[in-house]
């Protein structure tokens, strides 16, 4: 079947089968397919959509287009974990640790901040000396457990150059299309078991329950056609995660929390995030997989095993024994209430965006950013604010922004007379 037939097929809302679609993919790679054609079928996927079957297939030959990652070595203990995206969500840094200090294997594989939300790779390229691109990543694994680097340009290619072209043609918001360009790469990089943070809400590309519970379905249906053991966690992201906004302030507070401090939302997010992963990797119950987490933070376990991992990538954990050491921004700036009431409503993804601002962020994937700027919030959804009383402060290198950033950040923060009901951050665990 040609391209243009394939093209006309899925236009008139008919099935494609496997062998379609990936001779389509393929087609596409070798530069037999053009641009303009692969546009056209996303399109068409945009407007009619696929089937499981289709987005399975389709899936199947993204993660075939470049090279895989081997971690048969490891046998079933293998467990990567996957974020959506949200704003303050530091995860990783937690549950990774977590894992590996419980006999899991975390070989991972993650990606720079774009746009409102942050990235691992950031955060963790913050701590001086670490090594994001380590080579020998693997070596890693074996001596510590646990792994985290950039994503390598030679998995997924496909996935790559596909996403440029959703990007320009307002294909980007379709259920199918993300699901496949997310799995593809966790196929890709080997691991046998995967847990999905799937986050909606006013700071998440999801901004509803709905969608995120579509989303999550579909990509555990993928995960399982692939051999996987899959489970998704939907959590709510009308608030940032935790009170930390910005790479080395996000490091902080990931580290206050390892070493015991009770973060009340990240801490709820991270147990369940990590006790699912031991749960998949080793074969036992949630509630046993939890006990055990609770523990290895509770004793220092997790902690350890971050400090191992860190200096195994050749980062420098005098910054983690003693965070005052980080850099600090030039300017600090408080922002206060202008009136009294409570917190109902942060449209997050506004806050992402002033972090952006100071400097956290990028909006080209070429920026640099500043791994000292940020926000650390004093005040969120639910609490009560007297006029007056410091909401946020604002950390920056860029002195010209700031007044811009407080007037956006009071913009993001609704009061109201009334107390809001309490939201749960974990809203829902899927297998």
């Amino acid at each position: 079947m040609t391209a243009y037939e394939i093209i006309k097929k899925k236009r008139d809302g008919l099935s494609l089968n496997a062998s379609e679609i990936e001779a389509f993919i393929n087609g596409y790679m070798r530069g037999e397919i053009r641009d303009y054609q692969m546009s056209a079928f996303l399109m068409a996927v945009y407007l009619n959509g696929m089937n499981d079957d289709e987005t399975v297939a389709f899936t199947k030959a993204i993660a075939d287009s470049g090279e895989k990652l081997d971690l048969s070595e490891f046998a079933n203990l293998t467990v990567d974990k996957h974020s959506t995206g949200g704003v303050g969500d530091k995860t990783t840094l937690v549950v990774a640790p977590v894992a590996a200090s419980l006999g899991c294997v975390v070989a991972k594989m993650s990606g720079r901040g774009l746009g409102f939300t942050g990235g691992t790779v950031d955060k963790l390229s913050s701590i001086p000396n670490y090594d994001i691109n380590k080579k020998d990543f693997l070596s890693v694994v074996r001596e510590v457990g646990v792994s985290v680097v950039g994503q390598s340009e030679k998995l997924t290619p496909a996935d790559k150059k596909i996403y440029a072209l959703r990007d320009v043609t307002a294909t980007v918001e379709s259920i199918p299309l993300i699901a496949s360009s997310i799995m593809s790469k966790k196929i890709a990089t080997g691991s046998h078991s995967i847990v999905l943070d799937v986050k909606f809400g006013s700071g998440a590309f999801m901004k509803d329950k709905d969608s995120a519970l579509m989303l999550a379905e579909k990509m555990i249906n993928i995960g399982k056609n692939c051999g996987r053991k899959m489970a998704a966690i939907l959590t709510d992201m009308d608030k940032p995660l935790g009170y930390a906004i910005g790479n080395n302030l996000e490091v902080i507070e990931a580290v206050k929390l390892l070493k015991g401090e009770r973060i009340p939302d990240l801490y709820d997010e991270c147990v369940s995030l990590a006790s699912t992963m031991v749960s998949l990797a080793k074969g036992i119950s949630t509630d046993k997989a939890e006990l055990l987490v609770k523990q290895s933070l509770k004793s220092g376990l997790a902690y350890t095993k971050f400090k191992e991992w860190i200096s195994a990538q050749g980062g420098d954990i005098s910054y983690i024994d003693n965070t005052d050491k980080f850099e600090k921004a030039m300017f600090v700036k408080d922002v206060y209430a202008e009136n009294s009431g409570y917190i109902s409503e942060m449209n997050t993804e506004i806050i992402g965006m002033c972090a952006g601002m100071l400097g956290a962020g990028r909006q080209t994937a070429e920026d640099d950013i500043d791994y000292s700027a940020g926000i650390i919030l004093n005040k969120k959804t639910g609490d009560f604010v007297s006029k007056g009383d410091k909401l946020c402060t604002l950390y920056t290198n860029r002195e010209k922004v700031i007044s811009d950033v407080e007037i956006k950040y009071l913009s993001a923060v609704k009061l109201s007379e009334v107390k809001p009901e309490p939201v749960q951050t974990v809203y829902r665990i899927l297998f």
